[in-house]
């Protein structure tokens, strides 16, 4: 199955601040993004308040999405100790 990207408007500004302030994790962020659109079951799903969304680490960082039908949508990403 193809899965479409919606980036929640959060994300999107967090992710041109990595990208000027810190290219290298921007990196690691664009391919783990990547992972995700290939495979968005594969990483674990969360409990709780945040029932129906999954996280992924990107070391320090987690990064919170949403299958929603064909859409995978980026919710924001977040220090671990702040994530949760």
């Amino acid at each position: 199955m193809e899965y479409r990207i919606h980036y929640a408007d959060v994300f999107e500004k967090q992710v041109k601040k990595i990208r000027t302030r810190d290219p290298v994790l921007y990196d690691r962020l664009e391919k783990k993004v990547l992972e995700i659109s290939e495979k968005p079951e594969h990483y674990k799903p969360l409990r709780g308040n945040l029932a129906g969304t999954r996280r992924v680490h990107i070391d320090p960082f987690v990064l919170v999405y949403e299958i929603a039908g064909d859409t995978i949508i980026f919710h924001y990403i977040k220090h671990h100790d702040k994530a949760y």
